[in-house]
């Protein structure tokens, strides 16, 4: 199968263990993304596949073709890759064309000249072809890199943070353009990043990588988000509220009503964790289902608020949560309010010892 293919991969500096047994498989057209937070190897898996690192136990394939093995160290400028730094790595010395003609060179020197036109032309930076990097935004910049990366038709795409420097606006916009740029070609990409926003927008698959250098869960956004193997994993996503306590007849007690637990036996200690936006406020006479609760405070972030309330009632009273809604939230003039929880974002966890 064409793309990527790491296997058993295991690497350490010094007595440090970084990458603990890592497989992986980017098949072509799709972009698999690395998620986790610093330091829990994900470069370091990025730079073993570009050759930057020497690879120490398992293999690599690109497409396949062997690159990387015991007996095997392919360097990085014969493995077909195009790699995007954090930094752009832009050459500040050459206009954006000849950055982009740079890894051009086995070509003539016309066809390297329609080729780097091309790929300026896909991520619309034709119109800057004779500035250098200095003159440009650090969007324009990203998409000078991108199309650095593409130029020589790569069989695979790395990404290491591409857009950790740009404003949140820029970002948007940016990280747009370069997924589609990337689905145009067809590449297998494979890129990092700690921010699961981010990774949710990008990927087709995201590879949950934890702080002992293990793949924690892997999958679809979509069942990485509502379906989180273990509690770190849930966490990634954003703050969480938090109930523990004892299961009972495959539920929690809670002032919510009885929570789901599983597969979780009678009297094991669980902690169940609910999203901000898995708790639901509403407002006026008795809500049947809900408990009431004090609001506390309410902070908006543009299309949502971020509201802070107190439990009144039950089980857990006098416990505090946050509850994220659409839109404004008005501390005036709603009466009393009461608070219900979605049960597709409640994800219980038997509590360790």
């Amino acid at each position: 199968m064409q793309g990527l293919h790491m296997v058993g991969v295991r690497h350490a500096y010094g007595k440090t263990q970084v990458l603990n047994d890592i497989s992986l498989t980017v098949p072509a057209g799709e972009l698999v993304c690395l998620l986790g937070p610093s330091g829990c190897g994900k470069t370091t898996l990025l730079r073993i596949a570009a050759g930057m690192e020497r690879l120490q136990t398992g293999s690599v394939t690109i497409d396949e073709v062997i690159v990387a093995a015991p007996n095997v160290q392919l360097p990085p400028e014969e493995r077909q890759i195009g790699f995007m730094f954090q930094d752009y790595a832009l050459f500040p010395h050459l206009t954006v064309f000849e950055n982009v003609a740079f890894g051009l060179f086995r070509q003539d020197r016309q066809t390297a000249r329609a080729r780097a036109l091309e790929v300026l032309e896909q991520v619309g930076m034709t119109q800057h072809a004779e500035k250098h990097p200095h003159l440009l935004s650090g969007g324009q910049q990203q998409r000078v890199a991108l199309a650095r990366a593409l130029a020589p038709k790569p069989r695979l795409v790395l990404l290491d943070e591409p857009f950790a420097g740009l404003d949140t606006t820029m970002r948007a916009r940016v990280r747009q353009q370069t997924l589609s740029v990337l689905k145009q070609t067809s590449v297998a990409t494979l890129m990092v990043t700690h921010d699961p926003r981010e990774a949710m927008y990008m990927a087709d698959r995201i590879k949950v990588m934890g702080e002992n250098g293990q793949i924690l869960q892997s999958g679809r956004p979509q069942d990485i988000y509502y379906n989180p193997a273990e509690e770190y994993v849930a966490r990634l996503f954003g703050p969480m509220n938090m109930i523990e306590g004892v299961a009972q007849d495959g539920s929690l007690a809670s002032s919510f009503g009885p929570l789901a637990v599983g597969d979780a036996g009678n009297g094991q200690a669980v902690r169940v964790l609910i999203r901000s936006e898995g708790l639901i406020l509403s407002h006026g006479g008795e809500q049947p289902g809900g408990t009431p609760v004090d609001v506390l405070s309410a902070h908006l972030l543009g299309d949502s608020s971020l509201v802070g309330f107190r439990v009144r009632e039950g089980i857990n009273s006098g416990a505090e949560f946050q509850a994220r809604i659409p839109g404004a939230f008005d501390l005036t003039g709603r009466g009393q309010t009461w608070a219900h929880v979605d049960p597709a974002q409640v994800f219980p966890y038997p509590q360790k010892q």
